[in-house]
């Protein structure tokens, strides 16, 4: 249990490599490193079978996307080629028909001949080994049962992302995840499996061996990643996929905006929230386990470490207060009564509302709100906007007080930011999407909890056993996007 004195872990492993909080896209370390080993095994123009394995578990071991290492190579073969006018040769010791399939045709006869030679050869040793096997069932009465050979052959080939579309519709419904246990087995992908297994246990529907197989993998300490998560995977990996990127684009420049004009309100109301300057605390420094959870989770989120208050009579938990910057306070709620995975998820989800697509929602979360601050932005973007009469006298206002605070170069943004949404039909839900980014939150939360029993505990409590949060992170704990965001970090149980 957590405490309010005696600080309790949440500190990083020495191989931990914080990424950039910018938020920029760019190749990013991981993809760097590959790029560096695989230019090493350019350096003779000659890629052995010794130098694709060591890249091919390089590249798993950093979790990075196959497709995408594919076209890095292919860049950089190409460039090496007109650089030294070599051509690259991919050397293979035996036959690999998936890399190097056979040239019969450009080789002419010569090859042709060779194929026809090698064919009568395995023909021959054919009908050799069906004689030796016709007498050996004479001789032996052998009784084979490949039941489950078959039985695990066709558990294989199933396909996987259709069985989950299965469980995408019904998350609570233990008959899926056993069909994926099934096929993760058959496949010996054991990290995989042991994720749908947690997600059995919660539900109370795991066999024997699926139990011993949590309990000999689960950690029931923090994680420790060796990098952070990127900008490319939270929108790729993390995002709920009904979490429109451009709607949260276009709150996102008028964020900053939004945030002054509401900070002034307050003032001038005298609603602000004042924190008394000696309850700042220096994480470094602290002792309170609550407060050392936020840079530690930060920075594996890849994101910058908000100020943090301490007010230990509050009754809230992780809050997000409007300010310029924005801070933290931490409420007793968090202070006592809590494990570590528990902090783990609450930090994560508290902190994912500071990515600057998210922020809005924790100045007005509701939608009404939110639909005429989307509104003002696009009117940014097209002054001439055709909307409703009634609207725009609400509207408008509300972008003639954001426009004076943005730049230049923002107001650019969201011209930009307004063709595009029309190109892509003008339309947006903003119930479904605020909703989405609250199980984006979730999801965030879940990733640094890495305990599906202890995230669900704690929105069970909020939302009751069957909630809208809850049945979301059910699935995605089994989902392909989970399963690689767990490779990236280097969190998988198969790479520690």
């Amino acid at each position: 249990m957590s405490g309010g004195s005696v600080a309790l872990g949440f500190e990083h492993g020495a191989g931990f490599v914080a990424g950039e909080v910018s938020g920029g896209f760019g190749l990013g370390p991981l993809e760097t490193q590959y790029e560096e080993l695989f230019a090493e095994a350019l350096a003779d123009g000659v890629i052995t079978p010794d130098e694709r394995q060591r890249l091919e578990k390089a590249a798993d071991n950093l979790g990075l996307d196959p497709q995408r290492l594919l076209r890095l190579e292919q860049a950089m073969v190409a460039a090496y080629q007109t650089r030294h006018r070599v051509q690259i040769i991919e050397h293979y010791e035996e036959s690999a028909p998936s890399l190097a399939p056979l040239r019969v045709q450009a080789d002419g006869d010569a090859g042709r001949t060779l194929l026809l030679k090698q064919i009568e050869q395995l023909e021959a040793r054919v009908k050799q080994l069906e004689s030796e096997l016709r007498k050996a069932q004479a001789s032996i009465n052998v009784e084979v049962d490949l039941s489950e050979v078959e039985s695990a052959a066709h558990d294989a080939s199933e396909d996987a992302d259709e069985i989950w579309r299965r469980v995408r519709r019904d998350p609570k419904n233990a008959d899926g995840y056993r069909a994926l246990s099934r096929v993760y087995a058959a496949r010996h992908e054991q990290d995989r499996r042991f994720c749908v297994a947690q997600v059995l246990c919660a539900l109370s529907a795991a066999n024997p061996e699926e139990r011993a197989l949590v309990e000999q993998f689960r950690s029931h300490g923090l994680i420790t990643p060796r990098a952070s998560i990127t900008p490319h995977a939270w929108v790729d990996l993390l995002y709920h996929p009904e979490e429109e990127v451009l709607t949260g684009q276009i709150f996102s420049l008028i964020a900053p905006a939004v945030l002054v004009g509401r900070v002034t309100s307050l003032r001038r109301d005298k609603k602000l929230h004042q924190p008394i300057p000696t309850t700042k605390q220096e994480p470094a420094k602290a002792t309170v386990t609550a407060v050392r959870a936020l840079p530690w989770a930060a920075a594996i989120l890849g994101l910058a470490a908000p100020p943090i208050y301490l007010e230990k009579e509050r009754d809230s938990g992780f809050a997000v207060m409007p300010g310029v910057p924005p801070f933290t306070v931490i409420g007793k709620q968090v202070l006592s009564g809590r494990t570590q995975l528990e902090l783990a998820f609450l930090v994560g989800r508290h902190l994912s509302w500071y990515r600057q697509e998210h922020y809005l929602k924790t100045l007005f979360s509701g939608v009404p709100d939110l639909e005429d601050l989307f509104l003002a932005a696009l009117t940014i973007g097209n002054p001439g906007l055709p909307i409703a009469e009634d609207m725009k006298r609400r509207v408008a206002p509300i972008a003639h007080a954001i426009q004076p605070m943005l730049e230049a170069q923002h107001v650019d943004a969201l011209r930009g930011c307004f063709l595009r949404f029309v190109e892509e039909g003008g339309r947006t839900n903003l119930q479904r999407w605020s909703l989405a980014t609250e199980k984006t939150a979730c999801r965030a939360g879940f990733v640094l909890s890495n305990d599906i029993a202890s995230a669900l505990g704690v929105l069970s409590a909020e939302e009751g056993p069957d909630g809208e949060l809850g049945k979301d992170l059910l699935a995605f704990a089994a989902s392909e996007r989970y399963f690689k965001l767990r490779r990236q970090l280097g969190i998988a149980i198969d790479q520690n």
